[in-house]
């Protein structure tokens, strides 16, 4: 996929378990992840002893709160999936359309709430802070749930539904209005039949910087574009410190994000997958935990018997 060209030099080094595989040592360390584990024993030892923990989530966490995914078979809005919307070509050409798709969603989300997995996310974050442990959670999802939970050190490396960016002076802002502008009032149902409201362009989004009054796009990352290089070495930075990393709801299959954890089991580091269903990359991995991700990562990420709080 065009949209994801991720250039770190060391991230884009290798993507798979044995891509240096001239050293019998990453040779036999793909063997021996070949089979991940189930054993929650096994990896709460490995949990009570981490220090900076990574946590990448995707799509399946925010599908356990309700969260429309506009993936497959019925993913559409309309008659258009989100492939086609969410595109610089397709603002350029419809900027009413995909502002109505977007504040679609933006109205959805309002009424969603963090599940028992984000809130778990956050409360490990917070107990684990006063430890002087640390927890960054790398998302996909621009919905913006795991800071509803509460989480703080957090990555989204597809920006936010709730941030908008100037196409003319390039300001980023929060936005959370609902309507985002009266023109969207009561725009965006996403039923087939349903006509497109052709809002002229000066009743989109403004920008209101002084003087400025550009057309507003959403601040999230669309199909042909980059992602913003300085999040992206913070994540770098953030994968190369960490000594645990757990891979939450995602399918392992959108660049260059299926290539993190990979990168960290690659150099030793355990990984641990939490997925309702096994990924292209389940076997790079030293652990694997079927299920809704709700119910397997609560107790996965409860406070140890070996912790010490104060």
């Amino acid at each position: 996929m065009s949209l994801f060209q991720f250039a770190s030099r060391r991230l884009v080094s290798q993507v798979s378990c044995g891509l240096k595989s001239s050293s019998a040592k990453k040779q036999q360390l793909c063997l021996e992840m070949a089979r991940p584990s189930s054993n929650m024993a096994d990896f709460r030892e490995v949990f009570a002893k981490a220090k900076h923990i990574a946590i990448i989530t995707g799509a399946g966490v925010s599908a356990e709160s309700g969260v429309p995914t506009f993936r497959g078979a019925g993913g559409f809005w309309r008659k258009w999936q989100a492939q086609e919307l969410a595109t610089p070509g397709a603002f350029a050409r419809n900027p009413s359309r995909v502002w109505e798709f977007y504040h679609y969603r933006r109205e959805v989300m309002l009424s969603k709430h963090p599940n028992p997995a984000h809130i778990a996310i956050a409360e490990c974050e917070k107990r684990l802070s006063k430890q002087g442990r640390s927890v960054v959670v790398i998302t996909q999802n621009i919905d913006e749930l795991h800071r509803k939970a509460g989480s703080k050190h957090l990555l989204e490396i597809h920006g936010s539904l709730f941030k908008t960016r100037c196409t003319n002076c390039g300001n980023v802002t929060a936005n959370y209005k609902s309507p985002i502008c009266p023109a969207l009032a009561g725009k965006g149902a996403p039923d087939p039949e349903v006509e497109d409201a052709a809002i002229p362009v000066e009743q989109l989004p403004q920008c209101e910087e002084d003087g400025c009054n550009g057309l507003l796009r959403p601040h999230v990352v669309w199909f042909g574009e980059t992602l913003d290089p300085d999040v992206l070495t913070e994540v770098e930075k953030e994968l190369d410190m960490c000594d645990l990393c757990l891979v939450v709801g995602t399918s392992s299959v959108v660049y260059p994000a299926a290539m993190f954890a990979p990168q960290v089991s690659a150099r030793g580091v355990p990984v641990a997958e939490f997925n309702t269903e096994p990924t292209p990359a389940t076997n790079r991995f030293r652990f694997h935990f079927s299920g809704p991700c709700g119910s397997t990562l609560p107790p996965a990420l409860a406070r140890h018997h070996s912790e010490i709080i104060a």
